[in-house]
């Protein structure tokens, strides 16, 4: 006698029949997945929103100061745009792997250890205690490589920006997991994106008002003439350089720094005599070319400031260090 096979079971009615006096709801909540995934893509949303957003704030207070200049032309402009874009992408992504998710682990544990829910204040409580972990181990890093340890205070600034910067972060990822946990429906990435997209669009609204109708101006360099050069030049700690208007130069206890060998520029006191040239960019002069033979002093100033108080400087180090050394014009009060 041939036995029939029993035909195979309903998931839904299996999982019923497993689980008596349960919803269906609630088997699906206990077999779906953690949300790692979703929380993960949620934080990189809320950090991308955050980088764009500062960003953005950061340039149209940039605009008003003084600076080296805007990258100009559409195809420079898209591809420094592409570029940012791309780099804020990984450095979202990279920042939650080593940071935001484990920050959701440990408030995780530490609510489970006190058999308790791991809502939004456990995670919030989580944040200061990876980034001070991060502080911790960054500034190791950077200490061992400069062979000293920065200010306390510099520690503490880095401490409560990583947490401030994280928090949002950390929000997002945990609402994200929750939701995959509660089997509702919806995106927190999404969401989070959509808001970042407003709040960007308000802010460029409003600083292209305060731009646009003139409250707000934005920094250009002063226009100089080869007469405005002449004069005397200090770095306010006794080096000074003469510009003539016949092109003659005279330095005194100025600053020439040189390549040490070991990666950093070291200054050495310039006296002697030489030549100076204006360069102009349309009509106008953007820097000057100052050449002291007697201490092989070479360099291109660029001119800032304004034309009430022209200043002129060049870069110290690397290319994008950030530091200078910069001249003030000395302005003949008038009695």
């Amino acid at each position: 006698m041939t036995q029939q096979a029993e035909p195979h079971a309903i998931p839904g009615e299996a999982a019923d029949d497993a689980v008596p006096g349960e919803s269906r709801a609630a088997v699906q909540r206990v077999t779906h997945g953690d949300g790692f995934g979703a929380a993960f893509c949620a934080s990189m949303a809320a950090l991308c929103a955050e980088v764009v957003i500062a960003v953005t704030v950061g340039l149209l207070v940039v605009l008003s100061r003084e600076h080296d200049g805007i990258p100009k032309g559409p195809l420079v402009i898209t591809a420094v745009t592409f570029g940012a874009l791309l780099l804020t992408v990984l450095i979202s992504g990279f920042v939650t792997a080593v940071a935001v998710m484990p920050a959701l682990g440990l408030a995780r544990r530490a609510a489970r250890r006190r058999g308790r829910e791991d809502g939004r204040l456990w995670a919030a409580g989580a944040v200061p205690v990876v980034s001070a972990a991060a502080v911790v181990a960054f500034g190791a890093v950077a200490a061992l490589g400069s062979l000293h340890f920065a200010r306390p205070l510099a520690y503490l600034v880095w401490w409560g920006a990583l947490t401030l910067g994280l928090l949002p972060a950390a929000l997002a990822g945990r609402a994200a997991t929750r939701r995959v946990r509660d089997d509702r429906p919806g995106s927190v990435a999404r969401r989070v994106t959509s808001a970042g997209a407003v709040a960007w669009l308000a802010i460029g609204a409003v600083g292209a008002g305060v731009y646009g109708s003139g409250l707000v101006k934005v920094y250009e360099p002063p226009r100089l003439t080869k007469a405005d050069m002449a004069g005397t030049w200090t770095d306010g700690r006794g080096g000074t350089v003469k510009l003539a208007s016949d092109g003659a130069a005279t330095a005194e206890g100025l600053d020439n720094f040189t390549w040490d060998g070991t990666g950093k520029d070291k200054p050495k006191d310039c006296d002697g005599s030489g030549t100076w040239t204006p360069l102009k960019d349309g009509g106008s002069v953007q820097g000057v070319s100052l050449r002291i033979n007697s201490c092989e002093l070479s360099r291109d100033w660029s001119v800032i400031g304004t034309e009430k108080a022209p200043r002129i400087y060049h870069e110290i180090g690397k290319p994008g260090s950030g530091k200078r050394y910069v001249l003030t014009k000395v302005v003949k009060q008038k009695k």
